[in-house]
């Protein structure tokens, strides 16, 4: 194992993410579960960032695929009509809510969800012939040039020129760290009336905008969730003034947050819907469904060699299938309630574990170091990659996010069991309590 990860070590770019933090190299996986090359068995709470909804190698999914391969039928297909594709379509708008899909068309994009969101910015912006899009602080909607300057965290973009083309910022309903300095309770009202007045005022400095995206549950910036009534209010703020909205359920789509995707809960109708990760089922897809009013589209403005990736279909589709037969939009929420009541237990117990958030089985647990001068205490980075290492010694694989990176987030299979759930909260609380006391410890 040491062999095999040095070599790569020396080979790959100084711009790998995990493998630089997760120092094995990783052989099998089952379900929730995966193991190295030792043979160590780890519970994975990560999933490919979620991309893996049904966990590693589902057995329907697997065999699908194989009958696929085995069958004759076109691997990939650029935008070429199949049999694949067409029912693939057909399961996608089944799930999608009745309203929305009856006046939807759908874009299939570069298989990423970058490049989906890039298409997205690109198609209001020509519907409606204008230029400006308004995100939000703590937004990640991917790394290509477009979504990456749409992207809150300035690491990755700082000195790079996509940071300065036609996005401007409003403040997210962050209310455990009120953007506006309030105690949280009037976060979500200050929020919407911040962005009102922003398109309102004529000195501004924000002519009115193509379209304004945002994530309902914000997963790299840390898992912070909106409220159904604010993304109510930012629908109707946004369809007062005919400015069209993009919803990136890039992460949170296909029953991750406890419904089959997030904004259904809030009962609005988006304009634009950006999915990828789970919608392969595994594979690499992405696609832009949206109202058809915006397809101002002429031949080839927006395409890409790998969009026909009929592998993805396939699996997407079985995907579908499955989190639908088996309700796993809501086993995710039942899963997730034993989830958090678990953390909040452990949260009691060690204080440096600040705030618990998200919906459903994506979930975030904001790391602090606590002070009897302010609350919340400030954020602590150095804890929570210490929280994390020791819960991968333990065989727990859980990921950061968020400012300084002080969030731990959970994005487990949708498949996980109250059996799992278990292991999992029994792993993290040894991972706290070895990082709380080796911090306690002089070097």
């Amino acid at each position: 194992m040491t062999h095999r990860y040095e070599a790569l070590k020396k080979r790959e770019s100084n711009a790998r993410t995990y493998a630089a933090t997760f120092e094995s190299v990783f052989e099998y996986g089952n379900g929730a579960r995966i193991w190295d090359s030792n043979g160590r068995e780890i519970i994975d709470c990560l999933a490919c960032a979620g991309a893996l909804p049904l966990g590693h190698n589902h057995p329907e999914v697997r065999d699908a695929v194989i009958s696929f391969l085995q069958s004759g039928h076109m691997l990939q297909a650029l935008d070429l009509t199949t049999p694949a594709k067409s029912d693939f379509v057909d399961q996608l708008f089944a799930l999608l809510p009745a309203e929305f899909a009856a006046n939807a068309k759908i874009q299939f994009c570069s298989p990423s969800g970058s490049d989906a969101v890039e298409a997205a910015m690109k198609l209001t912006r020509i519907a409606t012939g204008r230029h400006p899009i308004i995100a939000f602080h703590g937004a990640y909607h991917g790394m290509t040039s477009g979504a990456l300057a749409a992207m809150g965290n300035l690491g990755p973009k700082t000195g790079l020129l996509s940071a300065a083309s036609g996005i401007h910022f409003a403040p997210y309903p962050y209310s455990f760290r009120c953007p506006f300095g309030s105690d949280g309770s009037q976060t979500e009202e200050l929020s919407i009336n911040y962005l009102e007045n922003l398109l309102n005022d004529p000195e501004s400095g924000i002519p009115t905008p193509a379209a304004v995206i945002v994530e309902v549950v914000q997963g790299e910036g840390g898992c912070i969730p909106v409220s159904d009534a604010w993304l109510r209010a930012l629908r109707w703020v946004t369809r007062d003034r005919n400015i069209p909205l993009i919803i990136d359920e890039v992460q949170s789509g296909f029953g991750r947050t406890g419904s089959m995707f997030a904004f259904e809960r809030a009962g609005i109708t988006p304009d634009v819907l950006v999915l990828s990760k789970a919608l392969g089922g595994g594979f690499p897809l992405a696609v832009v469904v949206y109202n058809k009013q915006l397809d101002a589209w002429t031949r080839g403005m927006h395409a890409g060699t790998f969009r026909g990736n009929q592998i993805a279909m396939l699996s997407g589709r079985k995907t579908m299938e499955i989190i639908t037969r088996d309700n796993l939009s809501q086993h995710a929420a039942q899963m997730g309630d034993v989830l958090m009541d678990g953390l909040r237990e452990i949260a009691n117990r060690f204080p440096v574990l600040g705030d618990l958030r998200g919906r459903g089985l994506m979930i975030g647990v904001e790391v602090i170091r606590p002070s009897d001068e302010v609350y919340p205490g400030p954020q602590d980075g150095d804890m929570a990659r210490r929280i994390k290492m020791e819960a991968f010694a333990n065989g727990l694989l859980l990921e950061t996010g968020g400012r300084h990176g002080a969030v731990l987030r959970f994005l487990p299979p949708l498949i996980v069991t109250a059996a799992d759930v278990g292991a999992i909260l029994d792993r993290f609380e040894a991972a706290v309590a070895a990082a709380v006391h080796k911090s306690l410890v002089p070097a």
